[in-house]
């Protein structure tokens, strides 16, 4: 996957020094999905898909929650067709907040550099797409697992809101704690810099 710094498909480049440019993505890709330009309403990725496998029966337990906050979907479209039927039922009844990203290469970078948060309901460690997403600043909310930090308020550490168990109320928790935390733009920068930082992002 190619960086951030680097990265042609993408409206505009940044890096962890210049994670304020990282908007101007969210910004253009809200206006190519035909959304509103809302730059500050977070957007959460879910950038496997989802299947039963990938925690699926966790996701429909969590879905009344989720769509119950002020937050844009982006849904990578892979995975079971169970799932596929689920996600575009919810685009259509919920165009303006539900997103299912096509899975070709320019359009998951793009999501990534769009997004705010991303999604795990399984431990990500081993996959490819969570340090995708900690490249691009992506902040993971995530099981607890050896590869992420769990975010510390008053050490100003960590580079994921991780959930203990794998129920929707712990894993709701975590969602409300990482969103609660993005409405302060330096706190929210830090984790995404550390995120950044622990892939060798410059």
């Amino acid at each position: 996957m190619i960086s951030p710094p680097s990265e042609s498909k993408i409206q505009q480049k940044y890096s962890a020094r210049t994670l304020e440019k990282k908007v101007i993505n969210k910004e253009a890709l809200q206006k190519e999905i035909g959304w509103p330009m809302e730059p500050k309403r977070p957007m959460i990725a879910l950038p496997l898909g989802m299947s039963l496998d990938l925690g699926g029966t966790l996701f429909k337990e969590l879905l009344p929650g989720l769509l119950s906050l002020p937050v844009e979907l982006l849904v990578l479209g892979r995975g079971s067709s169970e799932f596929g039927a689920l996600f575009t039922k919810m685009a259509k009844e919920r165009g303006h907040r539900v997103y299912i990203v096509p899975d070709t290469e320019e359009a998951i970078h793009k999501m990534y550099a769009a997004a705010d948060m991303a999604l795990f309901l399984k431990d990500p460690s081993p996959l490819p797409e969570l340090a995708a997403c900690l490249d691009y600043g992506v902040v993971p909310v995530a099981p607890e697992c050896t590869t992420l930090e769990n975010y510390n308020p008053v050490q100003e550490s960590g580079n994921a809101f991780l959930f203990e168990e794998p129920n929707a109320w712990h894993c709701f928790a975590a969602l409300v704690r990482a969103l609660e935390t993005y409405r302060f733009p330096f706190d929210w920068r830090t984790i995404q810099r550390h995120g950044m930082e622990s892939t060798h992002a410059e």
